[in-house]
């Protein structure tokens, strides 16, 4: 098991576009977020060229190509500098050539700026390119974010699938649908079989479901489905927060997140509200050690009304 967490989850599944709402401060691109602490970045080695870097706001990882590094994701804005000093120093580069952003969000986006203007390609899904162009307000995080200047924007976008070959290496990267946001991508470094889930899996904490840029619960279990038919029993994963997990962990946490969703759906057809279905404990049984499921849950429920109710 890739954690403690992620057994526990794993035993007990095998015995049994955006409203508007109240003005806040702004963030905008080049600001920290507020209230995350600084990091402390950790360099691990995954196989030969490449790395698992940690101790951030979200994972990132780093494999070494013929024209420098290939990143995925970059952290916060205001790690951004830490994150590549730390990068070049520990993987003996000169450059970071390439960063994956596997959706919009600020824990994934925040090299953005410092990497784009230094001449990096920056590949994401065409939909994450267009959030970032504008001012993004959601319920989960204080202020806005973006709009990015053209620097920072993606260079290389995708609707579907694409491969990025750096030497003798593949990176296979693809759309995982409306799951986690609607522009989520997983990017698989095929010879050393390492998958990036991105924010679709979140090994250590309940993800954010973030319905308000085209996230819903039943596309993060479809999403867990796309990821499964990449991966085999070998293959090592590494979600957007926690440890590295393998296929059985994901495998359970897809039957986690497919229970939850069954609950979702009679709990909007049954006219419950977000508080009552809160109330009703649908993942009573799950993930003792990840914190409050509250937020997962009202988001979770909440995801549906755009394509479950449309008209409510």
């Amino acid at each position: 098991m890739g954690s403690s967490a992620v057994g526990v989850l794993t035993g007990m599944l095998s015995g049994c576009t955006t409203p508007p709402r109240a003005s806040t401060p702004e963030t905008t691109a080049g600001e920290a977020t507020p209230g995350a602490p600084p990091a402390h970045y950790v360099t691990t080695s995954l196989a030969d060229g490449l790395w698992l870097i940690t101790g951030g706001a979200a994972n990132v990882v780093a494999a070494r190509g013929p024209d420098g590094l290939v990143l995925v994701d970059g952290g916060l804005e205001q790690d951004a500098a830490q994150l590549q000093r730390v990068v070049l120093k520990d993987c003996g580069a000169t450059r970071i050539a390439t960063l994956f952003n596997t959706h919009w969000h600020p824990e994934q986006t925040g090299a953005n700026t410092r990497l784009g203007r230094s001449g990096a390609q920056i590949i994401a899904h065409e939909k994450t390119r267009l959030w970032l162009t504008q001012k993004i307000v959601v319920d989960w995080r204080p202020g806005s974010y973006g709009p990015f200047t053209a620097p920072a924007l993606p260079t290389v976008t995708t609707y579907a699938t694409g491969t990025l070959a750096f030497g003798s290496q593949h990176a296979d990267y693809g759309h995982l649908g409306q799951a986690h946001t609607d522009g989520d991508l997983y990017v698989y470094l095929r010879e050393s079989n390492v998958l990036v889930a991105g924010g679709v899996v979140s090994a250590d904490r309940w993800p954010i479901l973030d319905w308000q840029t085209g996230g819903w619960i039943a596309g993060l279990v479809g999403a867990h489905d796309r990821l499964i038919k990449v991966c085999n029993d070998s293959t090592r994963i590494i979600p957007a927060n926690g440890p590295v997990i393998s296929l059985a962990d994901l495998k359970a946490m897809r039957a986690m997140y497919f229970t939850i969703y069954q609950r979702m759906v009679k709990a909007l057809t049954s006219g419950l509200s977000p508080a009552e279905t809160v109330a009703e404990g649908p993942t009573r049984e799950f993930q003792p050690t990840w914190g409050s499921p509250d937020r997962f849950v009202a988001e979770a429920f909440k995801s549906q009304w755009p394509h479950q109710a449309p008209n409510a």
